[in-house]
């Protein structure tokens, strides 16, 4: 079941997905400047790959990876440990009427498509794919 608190059934608003992404780059900027020293991730370049905002921005779930996938916790405690000061420098470049509450997590999408390019390569899916379809039974056109 769909997480409510960040979706409606018919996904997130076109407002929801503007916010995420100027955060997203905000973040990624701020990531790459090096503007927040923390030694543990010093030396990791992280890729902010997306981010869900509530319906109502006042939180937001940042999905984070290493590159790599290397050391993926340890960035996230990080990053989650110096949310109060990423949200500041956010505030400072982005004008948003609430600064959202910041949830660092692991970004899932790569280990998901190399999933899906697995399952996709079983050889009973490819003879799946290979074989014709079949016509609709009854049909007498």
């Amino acid at each position: 079941m769909a997480n409510r608190r960040f979706s409606t059934p018919s996904g997130p608003s076109q407002r929801q997905l503007r916010v995420g992404e100027l955060i997203r780059r905000t973040l990624s900027e701020v990531l790459a400047r090096g503007d927040l020293y923390d030694a543990d991730i010093a030396h990791m370049s992280i890729t902010v790959g997306e981010v869900r905002t509530t319906p109502d921005l006042k939180s937001a779930t940042v999905h984070v990876m290493p590159l790599g996938g290397q050391g993926a916790d340890i960035a996230i405690k990080a990053l989650n440990r110096h949310k109060g000061a990423l949200r500041r420098y956010l505030n400072k470049n982005v004008q948003l009427k609430y600064s959202p509450e910041l949830t660092f997590v692991a970004d899932t999408t790569f280990d998901q498509m190399d999933e899906t390019r697995r399952l996709l390569s079983l050889e009973a899916v490819q003879r799946d794919l290979a074989a014709p379809d079949k016509p609709d039974e009854g049909d007498d056109d």
